[in-house]
């Protein structure tokens, strides 16, 4: 990949600062980094208690690749980051790009966690960003959801349009990216908007099962002779790209000059159905999907059952997605990834990858806890 370069011409080494590690995207974009430039050295921010998990991603990477990459042991909730004042001063004299992707991404979060990680959190990276001398781009990873309860078609340039959310989640990250907006004025700011992230198109890993998974597990545990309905009608499209192009296209952006101030969305640009993707899944697992559905709303009057209410918020915020009709448009992504070879592929082409792994991690599980009880969706 080729390495960008300053306004005066010059092409520094890459110091990178990642935030929102162990979530599966922070990984993924720490070995694409470090696996794309050869040259480049990764700070990893890493809270106290996943130190040994750093570590053991650490060593997981092939050893020059390891050799370049160091956790560093801060909140972005705290001041400076958590930093000590001499690694926080040393950060700022070297960064050249942050990649601000950590957040509180459960549906269910209450307001005051949500408001803590999501919106104090970008404030304090974004402050960072204003001492880094050597800045190149501030990546700030979003949410195509800051569309909240919008309806019809939501460009990338668009933000705030007096909108509603469905849960704190989607509030927060709108406030978060209203202030990476805002930082645009005086920082070279880029914000992604990945829709519903799934596993890798090729091999179908992935970090949760939530969002379409919730379909796949139920497929996959259920007797093949019952019949599952789609809750809601499912006419909506379904935001769903693979997190290798998710990760490709972002980093790809993150190198081109004229991604600065931009937003970009990060969704299938031919997004199926909430009903063709059932009915993919179905097929992948050899079950016969049922031809009527679940209105929507006795749907969620289950899900509201006291004594489930909880766990239920996961399940929820997708059935929202299942039956909520917007439409996000890609121009930008589409526009400034011409040529690359970069495009999300559609849904048909991986859902058997997604399936397969989906199949092989409950079967090792099952196997695994066979004499306890078992919950497939853990």
């Amino acid at each position: 990949m080729k390495r960008a370069f300053t306004e005066d011409g010059e092409c520094p080494d890459e110091r990178v600062l990642v935030t929102g590690f162990p979530a599966f995207t922070a990984r993924r974009m720490a070995a694409k980094i470090l696996a794309e430039d050869a040259t480049a050295r990764l700070d990893l921010l890493v809270r106290d208690k996943f130190v040994a998990a750093a570590r053991d991603f650490i060593a997981s990477l092939p050893s020059d690749q390891a050799a370049r990459i160091e956790p560093l042991i801060g909140d972005v909730c705290d001041m400076d980051l958590g930093l000590a004042g001499g690694e926080f001063a040393r950060i700022a004299a070297e960064v050249t790009t942050i990649w601000h992707m950590a957040g509180i991404y459960f549906h269910g979060v209450d307001r005051h966690t949500a408001r803590r990680v999501n919106v104090e959190g970008t404030r304090g990276v974004i402050e960072l960003a204003k001492e880094a001398r050597q800045l190149r781009r501030l990546c700030h990873w979003s949410t195509a959801t800051v569309s909240g309860k919008r309806r019809g078609v939501v460009m990338e340039d668009e933000l705030d349009e007096n909108q509603s959310f469905h849960n704190f989640y989607e509030e927060t990250k709108f406030e978060a990216e209203k202030l990476a907006r805002a930082a645009q004025r005086h920082l070279p700011v880029t914000v992604f908007r990945p829709g519903i992230i799934v596993g890798d198109s090729r091999t179908g890993e992935i970090d949760k099962f939530d969002g379409p998974y919730y379909l796949a597990v139920l497929f996959v545990t259920t007797p093949p002779g019952v019949r599952l309905p789609l809750p809601g009608r499912g006419a909506a499209p379904l935001h769903v790209a693979p997190i290798d192009y998710v990760i490709d296209a972002a980093y790809a952006l993150s190198l081109d000059a004229r991604a600065a101030g931009k937003t970009f969305h990060l969704t299938d640009p031919n997004p199926l159905s909430a009903r063709r993707v059932y009915a993919l899944i179905a097929e992948q697992t050899r079950r016969t999907p049922a031809q009527g559905f679940i209105p929507s709303g006795l749907a969620r009057a289950l899900l509201h059952t006291p004594g489930i209410e909880r766990i239920a918020r996961g399940p929820l915020a997708f059935l929202d997605a299942l039956d909520h009709l917007v439409f996000y448009n890609t121009r930008n992504t589409r526009e400034l990834l011409a040529g690359t070879g970069i495009d999300c592929p559609p849904f048909d082409t991986y859902v058997a990858a997604l399936v397969r792994y989906v199949r092989d991690v409950h079967d090792a599980r099952r196997a695994k806890l066979e004499d306890d009880v078992f919950d497939p969706f853990d």
